[in-house]
């Protein structure tokens, strides 16, 4: 991956307040029906079966503003979509777009020299069944968090291949303040996170790290935290 990468964010403005009940996952099937040919847009092959490769699009529903980020492919396919006058049918109630507006970007994403501070504005499903269960057997909050230092590096450098640059570099994460949520992800429950950490890499804002990103999970912005 060069040190600059296509990098775009596209907002939606619909005709009506959204529904609290309207997640993520619904706003990417919405978009997904109306160009099933993109498959970037919804991560599925000819066949109907999953692609398992790293989504270049991903959904977020953040202030009940519907959002679009895409990176490399994704965000050259975003600024040639058309969604104005479209038609999103989004639980029982459809929204009709009235506008949109996208800004395209050449972002780096890299290890970098000092360490930013980064917000969780959506659940980080950071454990999957097997390191849940340790997760849960870790007695101290100390040791809970250097479990999760080491997934969210994991998670940063497996992002990292997905988009085909090899990570130069140690990664160096801290969990600064987490907590618990409860959350769930195709119908099952699932335990999230939500809270601020720093890491010495640089990621966009509105993009995602973790689990089931393309749905909306584990999306972080810069964040104005200071230690005291």
């Amino acid at each position: 991956m060069n040190n600059k990468i296509k990098y775009s964010i596209l907002r939606l403005k619909i005709d009506c307040p959204l529904d609290e009940k309207v997640e993520a996952k619904d706003f990417r099937g919405a978009v997904a029906r109306l160009y099933p040919r993109e498959r970037l847009l919804h991560q599925h092959r000819e066949d109907g079966k999953l692609n398992y490769c790293y989504p270049l699009i991903q959904y977020n529903i953040i202030n009940r503003e519907c959002l679009i980020t895409g990176i490399q492919e994704g965000a050259e396919l975003l600024t040639n979509l058309d969604l104005v006058e479209k038609t999103l049918a989004l639980g029982k109630q459809e929204y009709t777009i009235i506008s949109e507006e996208i800004k395209f970007y050449h972002i780096s994403m890299n290890v970098i020299h000092s360490l930013v501070v980064y917000n969780f504005l959506t659940p980080w499903l950071a454990l999957n069944e097997k390191n849940y269960e340790k997760y849960q057997r870790l007695g101290s909050l100390t040791k809970r968090n250097e479990m999760l230092e080491k997934i969210l590096v994991g998670n940063i450098i497996s992002m990292s291949k997905g988009l085909g640059y090899t990570v130069p570099g140690p990664i160096e994460a801290n969990i600064i303040k987490i907590r618990e949520i409860q959350t769930s992800l195709k119908g099952n429950p699932m335990l999230g996170f939500l809270g601020i950490f720093s890491v010495n890499f640089d990621i966009p804002d509105y993009w995602g790290i973790g689990k089931s990103v393309s749905r909306g999970f584990g999306t972080v912005v810069k964040s104005k935290f200071r230690r005291q």
